[in-house]
């Protein structure tokens, strides 16, 4: 029988990796401790990892949050609810800035308005779920069409 040896990675590997890890494809946090998971660090290597991370913008929660909702919106037409639980999920922190990257990006409003958009976020709330479910109902009817052609 083989067995396979574990092998630890020095801190400079793994910020190496974790660089190109990150750069390939946003991440979140908790997918780059995951994968830092498997490099037998001691947490305090793995603390200084992400903060090098964070420091360098390898790592950003927001950004990571604005491509996965643009992204599962757009292709895999996903709801509001789904991706805010899969944001959950994934433990991308403060419920009200996720709220806020889904009303930018599901709704593409000019960059002029969008101060008076997020002013006035919780009275624009119903109007913009009521948008939201309109566009993705022409989504899904569009698909339909596109089948029976």
């Amino acid at each position: 029988m083989m067995f396979f040896e574990k092998k630890s990675v020095t801190v400079d590997e793994a910020i190496k990796k974790m660089e190109h890890y990150c750069a390939y494809q946003e991440r979140c946090h908790k997918e780059v401790e995951k994968k830092l998971n498997d490099f037998f660090l001691i947490p305090e290597a793995k603390e200084k990892v992400i903060i090098h991370l964070i420091a360098e913008n390898y790592l950003n929660e927001t950004r990571f949050a604005q491509s996965f909702v643009r992204g599962k919106f757009n292709i895999k037409n996903w709801g509001k609810q789904r991706i805010t639980l899969e944001l959950k999920q994934r433990q991308i922190s403060d419920c009200y800035s996720t709220n806020r990257v889904l009303i930018l990006n599901l709704i593409h409003i000019p960059e002029t308005t969008r101060p008076t958009l997020l002013r006035d976020a919780e009275t624009c709330a119903e109007p913009i779920c009521r948008l939201l479910h309109e566009k993705k109902k022409k989504n899904k009817e569009n698909k339909k069409k596109n089948k029976i052609r």
